[in-house]
């Protein structure tokens, strides 16, 4: 196997191919990235049999042949090469990889050994690229680290004719986010009801980074071989996922379709001030803040040694309101919210001294209400039992 490849481009593609390899992983093939040269250039790739990886670039190929090296290492010398032509060549198990005066050889693992790539040939559906990134970096904080529970560590994606909903909780917050969503020719598949899939949130942030300047991003939801599969395409990349098994929570009937008691205030002026008191918190402690006619007051005891306080202006509907949140968890959801300002709504519950979860969205102005679909919903003790 030969060929010559451009410097930045060849870099670009082995680190998008190792870039979902696992940190550690039990089986040392599976560090490897695949990289088969055809006689229209190259298909390089990555699977740990959860996620897969694979993108395809020009090449001047003098020998076809395919080669399975070390993924991280590879992506680090492609990193630091000098600004010339990529030169690769394979000669019995050994790798030479030349670049300028840059020579380097590598050992080959064994090609045979390694796990088929998963295909998939059949589209759902296409997303804007720019707004899936956007929804996905607004949900997948919501999303639990936790994986004694596996099924609240991915986002929910839930299809319907022309949307797509990404649904995502930890248990004590449930992020919301809908976007335009295209069939293409599949209209009768979408006019069936609800197309479902559970992905790994790590999985999708690294699909939302990757793809978000790249226009439109196919996907493809499959059910095959007893595997389900998700799949995302665009510009010559594709990355498949596992789905995760399981039923996630009906989180979506915790949202209250109106709250009449609710505050609006600038988002910038929120975010600082609850970053300056929480200062003094120990750790996991909660903020307490008053919804008053005249301002929101945040209050932080800390220590005997250190306590915090301030106000800033806000316009309350409705009456006085006192809750204690997280901080982080706040914050988490103030960042998502991308206007000038914010409205954080108060749910009620049976218990009339005990709040109901806030709820987070976005604000237009001081007297108008945002137009996006995202919705944030927290609460300081569980939401689900």
């Amino acid at each position: 196997m030969r060929f010559q490849a451009n410097r930045d481009v060849f870099s670009e593609a082995v680190s998008f191919a190792v870039k979902l390899l696992p940190q550690r992983t039990t089986l040392p093939i599976l560090s490897g990235v695949l990289i088969e040269a055809t006689d229209t250039g190259l298909i390089l790739s990555s699977f740990d049999y959860e996620v897969s990886a694979q993108t395809e670039i020009l090449a001047e190929v003098e020998e076809t042949g395919k080669v399975l090296v070390s993924g991280r290492l590879l992506a680090e010398i492609a990193s630091r090469l000098p600004n010339a032509p990529v030169r690769f060549s394979t000669e019995n198990s050994r790798i030479k990889v030349s670049c300028g005066s840059a020579s380097f050889t590598l050992l080959s693992m064994p090609v045979e050994e390694y796990p088929s790539i998963p295909v998939v040939t059949t589209q759902s559906g296409l997303v804007p690229a720019e707004e899936f990134a956007a929804a996905v970096a607004q949900v997948a904080v919501a999303a639990s680290r936790d994986d004694v529970t596996p099924v609240i560590t991915g986002v929910q994606l839930e299809v319907t004719e022309n949307s797509l909903s990404l649904v995502a909780t930890d248990r004590y917050r449930v992020a919301v986010r809908e976007i335009d969503w295209d069939p293409g020719s599949n209209t009768s598949e979408s006019s069936l009801g609800t197309i479902t899939a559970l992905v790994p949130a790590r999985t999708l942030q690294e699909v939302g980074k990757t793809f978000g300047h790249s226009g439109t991003i196919s996907v493809s939801i499959t059910n095959s071989d007893d595997r389900e599969l998700i799949a995302f395409t665009a510009n010559q990349k594709t990355v498949t996922s596992l789905l995760i098994k399981g039923n996630f929570p009906p989180v979506r009937r915790l949202f209250p379709a109106t709250v009449d008691n609710y505050a609006v205030m600038n988002t910038a002026d929120l975010i600082e001030a609850t970053r300056r008191v929480q200062l003094v918190l120990e750790r996991e402690a909660a903020l307490r803040f008053t919804f008053a006619t005249d301002g929101v007051t945040l209050e932080a005891v800390g220590s005997e040694q250190a306590q915090a306080s301030e106000t800033i202006d806000a316009i309350l509907s409705g009456t006085e309101t006192v809750v204690s949140l997280k901080p982080q968890f706040l914050l988490d959801g103030l960042s998502a919210v991308h206007s000038e300002f914010v409205r954080i709504s108060f749910t009620k519950t049976e218990n009339p001294n005990k709040p109901g979860p806030v709820l987070i969205t976005s604000q237009t102005s001081r007297e108008q209400a945002g137009v996006d679909s995202y919705k944030y919903l927290l609460q300081p003790n569980l939401l689900l039992r």
